[in-house]
């Protein structure tokens, strides 16, 4: 897996969310340096988790999709002497 890489924008909206956090839920300040440290390190060690479970659930959607086309196929087929 190649790593994830985040905009300058996207890095900065992610490292208020979590000076936000730590704010509202833990009453403490948490500076911007701290908080992309913190990005880096969640995003390094725990990302893979998050990352695999996206996939695990695409995957799930994706032949549940399969499924439902397949069935629309095997509906327009006309019916003939061959055999399957």
């Amino acid at each position: 897996m190649t790593d994830i890489a985040f905009t300058a924008d996207e890095r900065a909206i992610l490292v208020r969310r979590i000076q936000g956090y730590f704010s509202e839920e833990l009453k403490q300040r948490i500076g911007q340096f701290d908080a992309e440290f913190l990005l880096d390190f969640v995003g390094r060690e725990i990302g893979a988790y998050f990352y695999n479970r996206g996939l695990y659930d695409a995957q799930a959607i994706l032949g549940r999709k399969m499924d439902d086309l397949q069935d629309a196929i095997l509906q327009l087929e006309q019916p003939t002497e061959f055999s399957r």
